[in-house]
C-alpha cells in the first residue's frame, strides 16, 4: 500500500508532529471527504506501507524526524513544489532563497532521486505570463541541477472557487495564444533536460507531450518499485480524475486543512475554515483535523 501524505494539505509543513504520533501508533483515521461519518482506519506500520509519498512546499518541520523513519525501515520520496509567484498569489511562502536551500539540503541527505521537483501549477496571469514562466523556470532549473532527476509540470485547473480567489487577489487570469504556450512549454522541457532532469506532465490534459514532456504519474508505481526494489502493481487509481496516471494510494489528509493561503490551491475550499481547522488541530488525535475514530467496517482496512 502506498501512503499519500498528502495531496489535501502540506503535512510536512503543518502537521509533522501529528504524523510522527500516528507512526508511533501504527495507524491513523481518515474520514471520507464526502461523508465524515464513514471513517477509515489506515495502517501505517512499515510492514503494510510499501512507500510514503510526501507532498510539500516546506518540509523543514518534518526533516528532523526523517532519521526516525529511516530507523524503522520506511521508504519515502518527496514531491517538493517549488515555484515563485507574487506574494498576493501565495502569501504564506518562505523566501525563495530559503526554499532553494531547503530543497538542496533535503536532496543532499536523501539523494536527488528521492526529491522530485514540482513546478506546479503553471498559473498564467497578467503578472505571470509565458515570458515570466520561461525566466522563472530557467532560474530554478539551473539552481536545482544535480539536486533532482525529475520535474513535474501541470497547468492550473481554473475551478470556479479558484477564479473567484484570483479575482479577489487581483491576479488577473490570462489566456495566451497557442504559439506562446507552445514556445513556453517547449523551452521548459528543453531547459529541464539540459539540467539533467526528466520533464514529466501531471494529468496531461494540456497535451504537454507534444512539447517534449513525458506523461507522468506523481504516485508512480514503476518509479517507486525501481527505486526501492519493490513490485508494486502498475494500475491506475480509480478515485483520481481520468487524465491522472497515478497508482492507487491511501491519502491520509483532509481538505480545508492547509493554512498557507495559496489562491490557486484546489484542495482548499475556504481559507478561513482552513485556518480555523489548523488552529484547533490536536496532534494527539487519530485524524488530522477533529477527533474521528474508525467506525464503518466497510471503510476499515485490516491492520
Amino acid at each position: 500500500m502506498i501512503i499519500s501524505a498528502t495531496r489535501r494539505a502540506d503535512l510536512p509543513a503543518h502537521y509533522a508532529q501529528w504524523f510522527l504520533n500516528r507512526i508511533d501508533a501504527g495507524w491513523c483515521a481518515v474520514p471520507n471527504p464526502f461523508n465524515s461519518r464513514q471513517v477509515a482506519r489506515i495502517s501505517l506500520t512499515p510492514e503494510n506501507v510499501s512507500a510514503l509519498v510526501f507532498w510539500t512546499r516546506d518540509p523543514r518541520p518534518l526533516m528532523r524526524h526523517l532519521p526516525a523513519l529511516d530507523s524503522r525501515g520506511y521508504r519515502y520520496v518527496f514531491q517538493f513544489t517549488l515555484v515563485e509567484y507574487p506574494v498576493n498569489m501565495h502569501p504564506g511562502m518562505p523566501p525563495l532563497p530559503l526554499r532553494l536551500d531547503v530543497f538542496k539540503n533535503l536532496a543532499g541527505t536523501l539523494g536527488p532521486e528521492r526529491v522530485l521537483w514540482r513546478y506546479d501549477p503553471v498559473v498564467l496571469t497578467s503578472a505571470t505570463d509565458t515570458d515570466f514562466h520561461i525566466r522563472s523556470f530557467e532560474h530554478l532549473s539551473r539552481e536545482l541541477a544535480g539536486f533532482t532527476r525529475r520535474v513535474t509540470v501541470s497547468v492550473m485547473e481554473p475551478y470556479k472557487k479558484i477564479r473567484k480567489r484570483m479575482e479577489l487577489a487581483k491576479a488577473h487570469l490570462l489566456v495566451p495564444d497557442e504559439k506562446s504556450l507552445a514556445s513556453m512549454f517547449t523551452s521548459m522541457a528543453a531547459m529541464a533536460r539540459e539540467a539533467g532532469m526528466e520533464p514529466v506532465s501531471c494529468a496531461d490534459e494540456a497535451a504537454l507531450q507534444g512539447f517534449g514532456f513525458t506523461p507522468g504519474a506523481c504516485v508512480d508505481a514503476g518509479f517507486l518499485s525501481g527505486l526501492f526494489g519493490l513490485d508494486i502493481p502498475d494500475a491506475k487509481d480509480p478515485s483520481q480524475r481520468d487524465a491522472c496516471r497515478c497508482a492507487p494510494s491511501r491519502d491520509i489528509g483532509m481538505y480545508d486543512a492547509c493554512p498557507a493561503g495559496c489562491v490557486y490551491c484546489y484542495a482548499t475550499q475556504n481559507f478561513e475554515r482552513s485556518r480555523q481547522a489548523n488552529a484547533r488541530h490536536d496532534p494527539l488525535s487519530p485524524s488530522l483535523i477533529g477527533n474521528h475514530m474508525p467506525g464503518d467496517a466497510q471503510h476499515t482496512l485490516p491492520m
